[in-house]
């Protein structure tokens, strides 16, 4: 019984998540939701910037101090570790659900981009950034990244996860592809407004940081493989090489 409770945690978490993500494409710019990162403001400059702020570092702090290992090890003396990743996507679904729901629009139009050719060629960049998103999780494996994978081998008793690095296609040409989509995401805007701007360069900033991150612990899993990876291959700009 345990076992199918936590299969179906893990299905209800995954459920939830693509809720939460259908529900980003349509806040981030606008459209078909009753809340969005553009409206009309109803707050002071000062108070809504605090808000946002304050929405923003939350979930940066949840999204990457969860992914820890140290606290991941912490973690999993409370939580199954075969629930754990489904449990990581649910708190990063409440702390997105939260700025969905407390955003606060600040007024002032940075750009806007004219009806026409432009408009539509913008929103294309931003339909190829979800689809880009989308590609990435598959290439390196949608299932185990949103935690369908682990509950199934827990169902069928299966332990035999082993962790490989590997390379395909996009991870080729860059490190973190579905940094890149998130990336044309945020700044992919037909009207770029400046709590948009405060949403798209304070996640813009976090992408940064968690990099550093994500790769330190990745060069402790994998060492020179890794480190070779690094350095012959772009972290976000395909072709930009470092120095």
């Amino acid at each position: 019984m345990a076992r199918v409770a936590i299969f179906l945690y893990g299905i209800a978490c995954y459920a939830v998540s693509l809720v939460v993500f259908i529900y980003g494409a349509g806040f981030f710019v606008g459209f078909g939701t009753p809340t969005m990162l553009d409206g009309t403001p109803t707050r002071p400059f000062t108070e809504a910037l605090a808000i946002n702020v304050g929405l923003l570092a939350a979930f940066a702090i949840q999204h990457s101090g969860m992914a820890r290992p140290g606290f991941k090890r912490w973690w999993t003396r409370f939580v199954p570790e075969s629930a754990e990743r489904s449990t990581y996507l649910l708190f990063s679904n409440i702390a997105m659900v939260a700025i969905y729901y407390y955003w606060a629009p600040m007024g002032g139009v940075i750009w806007k981009v004219p009806e026409g050719n432009a408009y539509i060629a913008v929103l294309a960049l931003y339909g190829f950034g979800w689809a880009l998103l989308l590609l990435a999780t598959f290439l390196i494996n949608h299932f185990d990244l949103f935690g369908l994978e682990q509950v199934w081998r827990k169902l069928t008793g299966r332990t035999d996860r082993v962790q490989k690095f590997h390379t395909p296609l996009l991870y080729k040409l860059v490190r973190h592809p579905i940094y890149v989509g998130w990336l044309i995401i945020f700044w992919a805007a037909p009207v770029m407004t400046g709590a948009h701007l405060v949403f798209a360069l304070g996640l813009t900033i976090y992408i940064l940081i968690a990099i550093r991150l994500e790769e330190r612990d990745l060069i402790d899993a994998f060492g020179k493989q890794y480190t070779d990876y690094i350095d012959r291959t772009p972290m976000l700009v395909p072709g930009l090489r470092r120095r």
